[in-house]
């Protein structure tokens, strides 16, 4: 379903109208299409509204005008859920549409059940930059932005061209706008109040809030998670689309299966780290002997476990090799090759990881190793190509 006109954004729904709902929010300069590769994915277990900024996409310029604040966005957005009969929703979004996250988790914390801020800050720089800016794209438009964006959006080599003609086909004065929200944007003085359990993205090539932005807000928000992207530049979810959509489904379906117990936030988890394909196969071929066995597995190994918030699943993906290794273990180690690429390792990382258990594990298990994982990592690249 596709939204309306003022007083809120252009908007659409996916996913079933009865399952928890997921605002997402989208970065400057970008439509509601900045989450084409991750959006599907979020909609088979959460409601998922995406929106655009005023003169973006479908969202009329005139929702906001000059000398805009990031709390008249936040204020679009509450508008946006009330139409929607959303009395509190979780809520993710990228670079600005993160700041609008933070801003409703700060001051209206009734409404935000859990919060992920994607390439974001809780500070945008020097705010006379944005002012410089804003005034830029008021006396020339945003085609003299639009050339040097695929710079700051994207690492070398990637692009996605539509991205970039949304942003040329963006009004300049709602565009200008948007710049003077983010001048006047800091939200750092409030990050201790948050109380809603945040996950901090970063994209660790990331030129336009490098990683210190993420961890600042990591470090500020009580409790809150951090997770760096290798290979991810500013827009994130257009770029590392998989690792995201992982990140994502756990830190969502965690705190919609609390409340179920750890057998459903453990099978959550599962499926974020393993993927729906492989844990749709292991239920298909539960039998009545091996009940037991996978409840059990679902339970203690990833809802107890897997769960636990004191390592970041990068790191726990480190361990897994390493003992999977040792043990010779390679069929389980073939399946958690793909698991470390969700959580965030590279194939370098992965070929040091299995390097380093060669001095302590041995050289004929790290080579049956190299084997495995090289295989594993070509099928990736094959599969990727492919779609």
């Amino acid at each position: 379903m596709t939204g309306h006109p003022s007083p809120v954004p252009h908007f659409r729904e996916e996913g079933p109208s009865g399952a928890p709902p997921l605002l997402l929010g989208p970065s400057l300069g970008t439509s509601m299409a900045l989450w084409d590769g991750v959006a599907p994915a979020l909609s088979r277990t959460h409601r998922v509204v995406r929106w655009d900024l005023p003169g973006h996409g479908g969202s009329p310029a005139g929702l906001i005008g000059a000398g805009a604040t990031v709390a008249d966005l936040g204020r679009l957005v509450l508008s946006l859920a009330d139409t929607l009969a959303l009395r509190r929703f979780s809520y993710a979004g990228v670079s600005l549409g993160g700041a609008v996250g933070l801003w409703l988790a700060a001051h209206h914390p009734e409404r935000v059940d859990r919060l992920a801020v994607v390439c974001s800050s809780a500070r945008f720089g020097d705010p006379r930059a944005w002012r410089d800016r804003a005034a830029r794209v008021r006396a020339r438009g945003t085609g003299p932005v639009a050339d040097g964006a695929a710079a700051r959006w994207f690492t070398p080599g990637f692009t996605v061209p539509a991205l970039l003609d949304d942003l040329r086909a963006a009004d300049p004065g709602a565009y200008a706008a948007c710049c003077d929200a983010l001048a006047s944007y800091d939200l750092r003085p409030l990050l201790s109040s948050i109380g809603a359990p945040t996950l901090a993205v970063a994209g660790r090539e990331d030129p336009a809030t490098p990683p210190a932005h993420a961890r600042e807000i990591a470090d500020g928000v009580p409790g809150a998670a951090l997770l760096e992207l290798p290979g991810a530049s500013h827009l994130a979810p257009a770029e590392r689309p998989e690792p995201l959509v992982a990140a994502l489904r756990a830190h969502f379906d965690a705190g919609d299966g609390a409340a179920a117990g750890p057998a459903a936030g453990g099978q959550a988890v599962r499926r974020a780290v393993l993927g729906d394909a492989h844990v749709d196969r292991a239920v298909a071929a539960t039998t009545p002997f091996t009940a037991r066995f996978q409840d059990f597995i679902t339970r203690y190994a990833w809802g107890e476990v897997w769960t636990d918030p004191t390592l970041p699943r990068r790191e726990r993906s480190l361990v897994t090799l390493t003992a999977l290794v040792a043990h010779g273990h390679m069929g389980e180690l073939a399946l958690h090759v793909r698991a470390a690429v969700r959580n965030g390792l590279t194939p370098e990382e992965i070929g040091a990881v299995l390097l380093q258990t060669g001095v302590y594990c041995g050289v004929p298990a790290a080579n049956a190793a190299f084997g495995v994982a090289g295989k594993v990592l070509a099928e990736m690249a094959e599969e990727e190509t492919a779609t």
